[in-house]
């Protein structure tokens, strides 16, 4: 393995490996205690199934609600597994767990046949006989809060129509769980379920329903956004997430965050990534690591990058050769362009030097000068000519001499004195530009110094303006210069939109200049014509800046150059600015600093990334087991709270409702009267919060609602918020204590009634739902 692909004095982390649901080793039980008469108590939730005889404590059996069907190709036989079963034959049958399904679709029963498949499963195992045909055994059975006409419908035919079951009462999961656990009656029910979350406020051990308040948020939508998210977030991982994988990950790693905020804003701090990074491996069988390389095959290797250095040191000499080559070019160019304008007029001269795009005759030396210096430095390396004091009168004698008093050659001679002398006061202004910037320069620093003295941090945060103000500039400038990459971008289109009208105007004549052209007589031309005032302003020519890409890189070449100035003067005198607050740290690719790696890699560097900075090859890293391995594994962090956090904050999902605590809020206030007195009915509300449901089962969970509440009510409040002993199996309790009381004999609908009231009739009870029929 290479050895940037291990971090610093740290240990390995833990691989958490992908848990897949995995069934009792044991079948599942058979009752032994069955009695006829004894009320049978059905937890039937789109989850999982518990049921029993109201005679024992706990269910006999507690199942998934999945069934699967399978056709034996040989013997035609159909197989119809429920439950953990399913899971077991799933090793002789493996179409088996891919084909489980639970009959309901969301919130509703879509498939009674599955309904009948599992209900026949369940009374089996309960040992249920009966010498009529019929069911002797009392109903009692769970539904949601507000269920619906047809569940209720589709539940009684099946009990009374194909069970023949002599009586049935239903009630609602949350408040069969919670007259299992408290010992008031009065309090505040959280129900977290597993495709809605409930707040029903408890009067008097009566629901107070028409009061509930509802989250469209629950166990699998939790599942479906953790599935979405990771995928998002490794859009080409190897392996395909399912419920199981997901459902496992939240119950062994996701946590509900006290202060989601606070937490959030550190979380990728490398420090504490470190700690609450979970890595999970996804099994992956990779070929055996290659035995390590031999001497020859490392020396080889090293040839190969050595030959790979040669031969990008040989593209840059070319590179700097061409690029020497087009300076000879244009100076070639330019110093014949030098010679032409000297027998023209100034005003002459000026526009012809403007049309090759110099500010003016002037620009044009210092360019060539430039350009002189270049080739003579590539020639002759870094070592500068020393400028030799020259008496122009002697040097150049006829330059200042009129063309009347000299013959031919003499003004042939003229012109050649006439562009060294140019040349050389050319040299001699920019001697003289250097000679007051280095005056203006410690003139500069002298002031800067002064400043410093009397007032370091006012400095300090002006330079620190200056530079965010240039490298603000840099970066919109960057993106313009990548812009005009695409042709289609805006800042392309304009540049050839600038182009077309400058070639409009100055070579077809189109529009006023072509008027102006007509009146200045058939003499004028695009050269001469003395209508045309362009280039007179010198916005004029900020139109070439427009479509000139070189003067962008200029721009860019002294704005950069700047920002290094007040970096520099930064590390110097700033005590607080350090190195890595320099822009070129800022913008070079260092793992640590990127959120996106250490969100998606964890707090360790990406392997793949550190071997292709070593310089392996492709086919290395394809073939590499330690690679292999590290992408099929998931690094899950602010998943861990973000997940938990929705049904605080449901927005972070899209669904446009309050969360839990605000639910809470809103019945205490609104639903309650108000009374925090000694038997007022708000104190009761808040002694006794109640939750239940799988959901519940997340650490921290009553913790945050507490932290929440506690800064919604006055000091000292009796707050007592608690969950159930076992959310997952206490709505059964609840229905097995409550099967014993005479409020539950009342409350069930025989057969009889059943036939003479239709199945809209039900009895209502303190712990289930109420008629709307009047509504």
């Amino acid at each position: 393995m290479p050895t940037a692909s291990l971090s610093d004095d740290l240990p390995p982390q833990n691989l958490h490996p992908l848990r897949e649901y995995q069934a009792p080793e044991l079948p599942e039980p058979y009752y032994d205690r069955y009695e006829p008469d004894i009320p049978i108590a059905i937890d039937f939730g789109s989850l999982s199934v518990r049921i029993g005889l109201t005679n024992s404590e706990q269910p006999s059996n507690v199942f998934p609600n999945l069934v699967s069907k399978h056709r034996e190709r040989k013997t035609g036989y159909n197989l119809t597994l429920v439950g953990n079963d399913l899971f077991r034959e799933s090793v002789h049958y493996p179409t088996l767990r891919s084909g489980a399904k639970s009959p309901f679709d969301g919130l509703l029963i879509t498939n009674w046949d599955y309904v009948e498949s599992i209900l026949d499963y369940s009374l089996e195992h309960l040992s249920v006989t009966s010498e009529n045909g019929c069911l002797n055994n009392p109903i009692i059975m769970s539904e949601p809060p507000a269920a619906t006409f047809g569940y209720r419908k589709g539940m009684y035919e099946m009990m009374f129509e194909a069970y023949q079951a002599p009586k049935v009462v239903f009630g609602i999961d949350s408040l069969f769980s919670f007259y299992a656990n408290s010992k008031k009656k009065d309090g505040v029910v959280v129900s977290i379920g597993n495709n809605l979350t409930h707040v029903i406020p408890v009067v008097k051990g009566k629901g107070i329903l028409l009061n509930s308040k509802r989250i469209d948020w629950g166990c699998e939508q939790e599942l479906q956004f953790l599935q979405k998210a990771l995928a998002l977030k490794y859009p080409y991982f190897p392996t395909r997430l399912n419920q199981s994988h997901t459902s496992n990950i939240i119950q062994d790693h996701a946590y509900v965050s006290p202060n989601y905020a606070e937490e959030l804003a550190t979380y990728l701090d490398l420090d504490n990534l470190e700690k609450k990074d979970v890595v999970i491996q996804v099994p992956v069988e990779a070929a055996a690591e290659k035995a390590k390389k031999t001497e020859e095959e490392l020396t080889r290797q090293a040839e190969r990058r050595k030959e790979q250095g040669k031969r990008l040191q040989e593209q840059a000499q070319k590179k700097r050769l061409e690029t020497i080559a087009q300076k000879e070019k244009e100076f070639a160019y330019y110093s014949e362009l030098q010679e032409a304008i000297l027998g023209l007029s100034k005003t002459e001269a000026e526009r012809r030097v403007i049309a090759e795009e110099f500010e003016n005759v002037e620009d044009l030396h210092k360019y060539v000068d430039g350009l002189q210096k270049a080739i003579r430095k590539f020639y002759n390396g870094d070592e500068e000519e020393k400028e030799e004091e020259v008496d122009p009168a002697a040097a150049w004698p006829l330059a200042d001499v009129s063309d009347s008093e000299l013959n031919e050659e003499d003004i042939k001679e003229k012109r050649k004195q006439k562009l060294l002398k140019s040349n050389y006061d050319a040299r001699m202004r920019i001697k003289e530009e250097k000679r007051r910037a280095e005056e203006e320069k410690i003139q500069y620093d002298k002031d800067q110094q002064e400043w410093r003295a009397r007032d370091l941090e006012d400095w300090c945060t002006a330079k620190r303006f200056e530079l965010a103000q240039n490298i603000s500039l840099y970066r919109k400038r960057s993106k313009i210069m990548e812009a005009m990459k695409d042709r289609k971008s805006l800042a392309a289109q304009q540049r050839m939109k600038n182009i077309a009208e400058l070639a409009n105007e100055k070579a077809t004549g189109n529009g006023a200049g072509k008027k102006r052209r007509r009146n200045a007589g058939p003499t004028a031309t695009i050269d001469n014509d003395p209508t045309d005032t362009f280039g007179t302003n010198d916005a004029d020519w900020n139109a070439y800046r427009d479509i000139d890409k070189a003067s962008l890189e200029d721009e860019q070449e002294r704005t950069n150059s700047e920002i290094l100035r007040l970096e520099e003067e930064l590390l110097e005198h700033d005590p607080n600015f350090h190195h890595e607050d320099t822009f070129a740290v800022q913008e070079t690719f260092d793992w640590k600093n990127l959120v996106l790696h250490k969100f998606i890699h964890g707090p360790r560097q990406s392997l793949t990334v550190a071997m292709q900075t070593e310089g392996h090859d492709a086919d290395e890293l394809l073939n590499n087991p330690e690679v292999i391995r590290r992408n099929h594994q998931l690094h899950v962090n602010v998943e861990r709270i973000r997940v938990p956090e929705i049904y605080f904050q449901p927005h972070i999902a899209g669904v446009d409702q309050a969360g839990i605590t605000e639910l809470i809020q809103n019945i205490l206030e609104r639903n309650s009267d108000k009374n925090f007195e000694v038997g007022g009915q708000l104190r009761a509300f808040i002694e006794n919060i109640f939750l239940t449901g799988g959901g519940s089962l997340l650490p921290n969970f009553e913790e945050r609602i507490r932290l929440d509440l506690r800064s919604l009510l006055p000091s000292g409040a009796p707050l007592h918020v608690y969950k159930a002993k076992d959310p997952q199996i206490d709505p059964w309790r609840g229905m097995q204590k409550w099967s014993f009381t005479d409020e539950a004999e009342q409350s069930y609908v025989t057969k009889q009634e059943y036939e003479e009231y239709g199945p809209e009739y039900i009895k209502e009870h303190g712990l289930g739902n109420v008629c709307l029929k009047d509504f």
